[in-house]
């Protein structure tokens, strides 16, 4: 089943929309991760490194005031030390509510062991001291001593720890940003990727058909009626195919019954005619009679057209057989040189008649092409006799051929008025002539030049045309070797 144009720009815009929304989805994982990271740091390591701080200030701050007191017995002292007690207590107490290791744990741990072994030893000595027992001071002070330390030691060995883990989450934050960075890029390198193609794709699937559609059309404005239009494409499009394929059809069979037409038409008409022409010749050489001088005038003007109207439908005739591929050809191996001498001394009365100046150029030897004779003849009376016709009086007229890669190249030029560009490939079909602006009002059937081309297109050749406006025009004919 073949997707419509609507619901291929929906697909295509909703797997754009999924890429984003991946993207999407991807970033704010990222943010989330590095959002917990510095929050750990924030809230985990800067606060423990913080009570790290405050847990050695009150550890150094119960020893003094606990030395005070031992010395002075002043409760003042012992006042000031149960203070820092407590503050000691409640940071530890923070410090263990915060804890997100092993590691932390084990040292907290210890340094509560160690408190708890400073507190008993505290405690030892002040009841000897108020049952004024006699004990040893130096091993208390020793032990106290050794306690304290010991938790001094741990609490930097903590603030080491935590600093090496903030270190360590940093790092690994850089990392992380590292590869979310690298990754952002690839993935929006690949979702770009992804999201040219598929608009590449889609709009291939649309663009392409009417291409196709278009160049069809302007096949049929050249005439050109085959219904071969056949589009892997969507619906509508496939629909408006099968229309183009009706259409041409329709114009194709109008396009045989107008050329049934003529060529039938041509048929009758040339019978008449050569009847008409036959009368007329017999009225002007007086075998029916005598006739006046301005009878036998106008008898030679109808004549004049009446021959005119002849070779128009033999034109037609011809025209209509090499149309449909019912001309007959004699190819021959030939040389053109004679051939283009032989148009040039035709037209000789034509040329001295308008003062055209005629100049003709090629090689002592061209090479021997595979040839119809008399039908190039045609082709090069009528692209000559198109020239002179277009020429004015007093201009020139150059007729010249020489050995190209492809074959031999004739090349006709003259000073005429020029063609417009619009309409240089229509001259070629048939009916079809290049109006210029100006005096030149020659009268002509628009059926040479469409003559022509199909005779050289028919010996495999190529014709076309060069020209600018107020500059002349140049015709090229190239036949294969």
């Amino acid at each position: 089943m073949k997707l419509t144009i609507f619901s291929r720009l929906v697909i295509g815009y909703l797997i754009i929309f999924v890429l984003v929304i991946a993207m999407s989805i991807y970033a704010f994982v990222r943010i989330g991760q590095f959002n917990k990271v510095i929050q750990s740091v924030l809230m985990t390591n800067n606060r423990m490194m913080d009570y790290a701080g405050k847990l050695i200030d009150a550890t150094l701050s119960l020893v003094r005031y606990e030395k005070k007191f031992i010395i002075s017995k002043d409760k003042a002292f012992y006042k000031e030390f149960l203070s820092f007690k407590n503050e000691f207590d409640l940071y530890f107490e923070q410090a263990m509510l915060i804890s997100d290791s092993s590691q932390t744990e084990n040292i907290l741990n210890a340094v509560r062991g160690s408190y708890q072994t400073y507190q008993s030893l505290l405690g030892e000595e002040i009841k000897y001291l108020q049952s004024h027992s006699p004990y040893s001071p130096q091993y208390y002070t020793q032990e106290k001593e050794k306690a304290s330390n010991t938790i001094i030691e741990q609490l930097e060995k903590l603030k080491i720890y935590v600093q090496q883990n903030t270190n360590d989450k940093i790092g690994r934050l850089y990392e992380a940003g590292r590869e979310a960075r690298r990754m952002a890029m690839i993935m929006t390198g690949v979702f770009l990727l992804l999201g040219i193609s598929i608009s590449f794709f889609i709009n291939r699937s649309i663009t392409q058909p009417i291409s196709i559609l278009m160049k069809k059309t302007r096949d049929i404005a050249r005439g050109d009626f085959n219904e071969n239009l056949d589009l892997s494409s969507p619906p509508e499009l496939a629909e408006l195919a099968s229309a183009f394929n009706l259409m041409c059809s329709k114009l194709n069979e109008l396009d045989k019954m107008k050329s049934d037409f003529f060529s039938t038409m041509a048929h009758e008409l040339r019978t008449p005619l050569s009847s008409i022409k036959m009368g007329i010749s017999l009225f002007v050489e007086g075998r029916e009679g005598p006739i006046t001088e301005s009878q036998k005038e106008l008898l030679l003007l109808l004549k004049g057209e009446n021959e005119r109207l002849i070779t128009l439908i033999n034109s037609l005739l011809d025209l209509a057989k090499m149309e449909a591929g019912m001309m007959a050809y004699r190819f021959e191996q030939k040389n053109l040189t004679p051939l283009i001498d032989q148009v040039v001394k035709e037209i000789g009365p034509i040329i001295e008649a308008k003062k055209i100046i005629l100049e003709t150029k090629s090689p002592e030897r061209l090479p021997i092409v595979k040839i119809d004779g008399e039908r190039i003849l045609q082709a090069l009376r009528n692209i000559v006799g198109n020239a002179i016709k277009f020429t004015p009086e007093g201009g020139r007229v150059s007729v010249s051929a020489r050995t190209v890669d492809q074959g031999v190249e004739v090349s006709i030029s003259d000073t005429g008025p020029g063609i417009p560009e619009e309409n240089l490939a229509s001259i070629f079909e048939k009916f079809k002539q290049a109006r210029p602006k100006g005096t030149y009002k020659n009268k002509g059937t628009g059926l040479g030049l469409a003559i022509a081309k199909q005779i050289v297109t028919s010996h495999g050749g190529k014709i076309w045309a060069e020209s600018k406006l107020g500059q002349g025009s140049r015709f090229f004919v190239v036949l294969p070797v």
